[in-house]
C-alpha cells in the first residue's frame, strides 16, 4: 500500500512531463547587412519535429542527425524549408540558396542565404515551418536589418509577418 499518494501523483506527472512534447517552437533569424550585400537566414528546429515534417509532407524517412545520403538529406530540408518559409524584400519575393545544415544537441540548424544589393525598408515573411504537423507551433522570428533588430512570434495560425526598418 502506498502511504503517500501524492508522492506517486508527482512522479507521474514528472514522468509523462519528460516523455511529452510540451511545445512545438522554431526560431528563425534573418540577417542583412549592406556591407556584404547578402540575407542570411537561419532556422533552428528540433530535429525530431524535423524528421517529422520531412516524412509526413515530403514522404522522405530521413534521419537528420546520421542521414545514409547527406545529399538526399540536403535536398529534403532545403526543399522543406522553401517551401515553408519565405521573404518578400520592399514587394519583391526572394529566392534563397540553401548553404547546409548542421546539428547541435537537439536542434537542427539550417543555412541560407540569397544577394540583397539594395537598402531594405520593408521585409514581409511567411513562416510556416511545422504548422502542418503541429497545431501548437509557433515560430519566433528575430530580424536584424543593417544593425536594427525585430523580433516577433507567430503562433499557428498566422504565418506572415511585415517588418518595417
Amino acid at each position: 500500500m502506498i502511504k503517500k499518494p501524492w508522492l506517486l501523483l508527482i512522479l507521474c506527472l514528472i514522468t509523462i512531463s519528460v516523455f511529452a512534447h510540451p511545445f512545438y517552437v522554431s526560431i528563425s533569424t534573418v540577417d542583412y547587412n549592406s556591407k556584404n550585400k547578402r540575407i542570411e537566414i537561419s532556422c533552428r528546429i528540433f530535429y525530431d519535429d524535423l524528421e517529422v515534417a520531412l516524412k509526413k509532407q515530403l514522404k522522405q524517412k530521413i534521419d537528420v542527425i546520421n542521414p545514409k545520403n547527406k545529399a538526399e538529406a540536403d535536398s529534403a530540408i532545403s526543399k522543406y524549408i522553401q517551401a515553408n518559409f519565405n521573404l518578400m524584400v520592399d514587394g519583391k519575393a526572394k529566392k534563397f540558396k540553401f548553404v547546409g545544415y548542421e546539428v547541435e544537441e537537439d536542434v537542427a540548424w539550417c543555412y541560407f542565404e540569397t544577394p540583397q544589393s539594395n537598402p531594405i525598408r520593408t521585409i514581409t515573411i511567411v513562416n510556416q515551418l511545422l504548422y502542418q504537423d503541429f497545431k501548437s507551433q509557433s515560430n519566433i522570428l528575430h530580424v536584424t536589418i543593417d544593425g536594427k533588430r525585430q523580433s516577433t512570434k507567430l503562433d499557428h495560425p498566422k504565418r506572415s509577418v511585415q517588418l518595417d526598418f
